[in-house]
């Protein structure tokens, strides 16, 4: 094989391996906990808290957060609900850590939610950061606890 082709393969592939990154990076939306705040102040986006109810009396709820509690069986007539059926609305989810948001995320967008993001450090903080409450982000008592 001449150096040329060997360069062009490794182009290729190289090329092929950008494509699927941009791709993972798509599939997978988060904000920061602080832009988070920012846009839930700003009505650019519906944030929903999914954790349960015992979760929220323990940190509290990020300020203007809706609480829909995810092991609900109305959960997802909840989020409906919640963006006035509209499922293009701009919707951010936020946990304990990150992790129930990414699945939620994923399984709001195959049924047909489009424009889902998450909090990926969460309420008390993982590696994508230290967490909503850490940052001594704005908290509300829960309402319905």
């Amino acid at each position: 094989m001449s150096v040329l082709q060997s360069v062009h393969r490794h182009t290729i592939v190289l090329f092929a391996a950008l494509s699927l990154a941009a791709g993972a990076v798509q599939a997978s939306p988060t904000l920061s906990a602080a832009e988070a705040l920012e846009k839930a102040k700003n009505g650019e986006i519906t944030l929903i808290d999914i954790r349960t109810p015992k979760e929220w009396r323990q940190t509290g709820v990020a300020a203007g957060a809706l609480t829909i509690d995810m092991t609900k069986p109305t959960f997802v007539q909840e989020v409906l609900n919640a963006v006035e059926g509209n499922p293009d609305a701009p919707i951010v989810l936020i946990c304990r850590t990150g992790n129930r948001t990414s699945y939620t995320r994923d399984a709001l967008e195959k049924l047909g939610f489009t424009n889902v993001t998450h909090v990926a450090e969460g309420m008390a903080g993982s590696r994508a950061g230290p967490g909503w409450v850490r940052r001594g982000l704005p908290v509300e008592t829960c309402s319905i606890c």
